[in-house]
């Protein structure tokens, strides 16, 4: 059997707010969705997944509560950052969307990015051959519009793969604006204000930023 090359698809997809879990989120003025970390089935069509939560942690609780397929749930965190651990009795327009992408041999490179906005858009990369990849492209819904932000060769070392495409953008405005010169050439605060975010945001971003790109660097030199 001829081996197939790997290649790698960053897209957007609007039309999102058919599912009533995004669909409430994408609608609150007191919380987001940031990132949907992990979403997957279990049994009878339940699926469990994991996302990040930004703004008022107590009406993500009663978004939640109010959506009939949402089965449990918990919501932890401090201040305006958390996390909720979901189980779901589906998935809705979600978990059609992740079974054409598993009917089609393509995977998801988690995290999945949630942008609010007048138009919401849901952000997501996606490893397959081809040839799936083409199949999944053509099996969306209708509602369900898409745009190719990136496409190319999978590279399992390379920098898309290490950052999503929102970390980077931090990162390279952070070096840009000297965060990481000695002294300092720029702040949180300062950093929050050029991209419309809370300084506690920027702050546990560049930290995930931090650790992901410290542990890859000693894990390619052990």
């Amino acid at each position: 059997m001829a081996a197939e090359t790997l290649r790698s698809a960053t897209v957007s997809l609007t039309g999102m707010a058919q599912d009533p879990v995004v669909d409430r989120f994408d609608r609150s003025e007191t919380v987001s969705i940031e990132a949907t970390r992990y979403l997957g089935p279990v049994d009878d069509g339940r699926y469990v997944g994991l996302s990040d939560l930004r703004g008022d942690l107590d009406a993500a609780r009663e978004l939640l509560a109010g959506v009939d397929r949402v089965e449990r749930y918990d919501v932890a965190g401090t201040g305006e950052h958390g996390i909720v651990y979901a189980h779901y009795r589906s998935a809705g327009l979600t978990g059609d969307l992740l079974s054409i992408l598993y009917r089609n041999d393509i995977v998801v490179d988690w995290p999945i990015d949630h942008r609010p906005a007048d138009e919401p858009r849901t952000q997501l990369t996606v490893v397959g051959t081809a040839v799936g990849i083409r199949r999944a492209v053509a099996a969306l819904p209708d509602q369900v519009s898409l745009s190719v932000e990136r496409v190319g060769r999978f590279d399992p070392d390379g920098a898309d793969s290490l950052l999503t495409e929102r970390q980077a953008a931090l990162l390279d405005l952070a070096v840009r604006e000297g965060y990481y010169e000695v002294p300092r050439g720029t702040t949180h605060r300062a950093l929050a204000d050029r991209l419309d975010l809370a300084p506690g945001t920027v702050s546990d971003r560049l930290q995930r930023i931090e650790r992901r790109v410290m542990t890859a660097y000693v894990a390619d030199r052990a």
